[in-house]
């Protein structure tokens, strides 16, 4: 065992697929009792790198521990403390969902009476609800994933792999599924390694973020350190016609705005932080008599980081992408 204080510790890693690089030597580090969000498009390598991480499939080079245990020599101890919801989640549609989990436990050696209560502990953890004994086949697909989650924490896994666990969900059961999340990371300490295309989910849930494009992770940091490092929030206030310049020259006089630019009646007012200045430019516009018919602010979104790190926007990434 590698001794280490990362729960997931890559260095250099590189899977091919014939002459295709689907993941080109990524580094990432993982802190215990984090939640780190792998935010790409489809084809990007997310899950390909997922896949090596959960001893899945064998790197073409470079190395990796995950709970200290290497992916390749130590695969076996690996899988003992790691618990994975794939992207498609392999579900026997027969089964009812008590069945699965029992079988689950099964798998992984436990006693009967010790299987008995974590699938009762894990009624708790996971909104299942009374279709635990319904055949699968009837549960929703919000249904599916959360049973898919609850499958991969019977072990008590120090380590959990989520594979875009909201793909294809309605909002009301991609807001339970993150509950769920920061509930096992938060109540539990597990850390958890979470794989999205969602920018809103990424920016919700993760403590870091790393982004990948092209096989290769081209930012990481946390949401907001991401963010704030490709520009300042920006305050657009439209004003009376003919007001422009005297409103920009009243908001000169305020401390934390660090320039305003006027384009005819719309002033383009950019500061460090948004939401404590919006409130001081209103009220500096009304105290001069300038009549404000909108204002809005706007700060910089992960999207907007996507765009500056690779180029494009997230949605025309995934138009090129060949899903790997």
């Amino acid at each position: 065992m590698t001794s280490s204080a990362s729960a997931i510790e890559a260095r250099g890693l590189v899977r091919r697929f014939g002459d295709k690089v689907a993941v080109a030597g990524i580094d990432i580090t993982v802190a215990t009792g984090e939640i780190f969000g792998f935010l790409g498009p489809n084809g990007a390598g997310k899950s390909t790198t997922v896949r090596m991480l959960t001893t899945l499939l064998a790197p073409s080079d470079g190395t990796a521990t995950v709970a200290g245990f290497n992916i390749d020599s130590e695969a076996a101890d690996v899988r003992l403390r790691i618990g994975v919801a794939l992207q498609e989640a392999a579900l026997d549609p027969k089964q009812t969902g008590r069945e699965l989990l029992d079988m689950q436990g099964r798998l992984y050696g436990l006693p009967k009476d010790v299987r008995l209560r974590r699938v009762d502990e894990l009624l708790q953890l996971v909104n299942i609800g009374g279709s635990i004994d319904d055949r699968i086949a009837t549960y929703s697909g919000g249904m599916k994933r959360r049973l898919d989650l609850a499958a991969a924490l019977v072990h008590q896994p120090e380590v959990l792999f989520l594979d875009e666990p909201t793909t294809g969900l309605d909002p009301t059961s991609r807001a339970a599924v993150w509950e769920e999340v920061r509930y096992l990371n938060k109540q539990l300490g597990i850390t958890i390694f979470l794989t999205t295309q969602y920018l809103e989910e990424a920016d919700e849930l993760a403590d870091r973020v790393g982004i990948i494009a092209r096989g290769r992770i081209v930012a990481e940091g946390t949401p907001d350190k991401l963010k704030r490092s490709i520009g300042a929030d920006v305050i657009i206030a439209k004003v009376g016609a003919g007001d422009g310049a005297r409103a920009a020259q009243v908001l000169s006089a305020l401390p934390d705005l660090d320039s305003v630019e006027v384009s005819g009646d719309q002033l383009v007012i950019a500061t460090a932080h948004g939401a404590s200045a919006i409130s001081p430019v209103a009220v500096t516009l009304a105290n001069n008599s300038i009549k404000v018919s909108e204002l809005t602010l706007r700060t910089p979104t992960l999207d907007d980081v996507f765009l500056h790190t690779t180029g494009s926007r997230m949605d025309a990434e995934d138009q090129e992408a060949v899903a790997v």
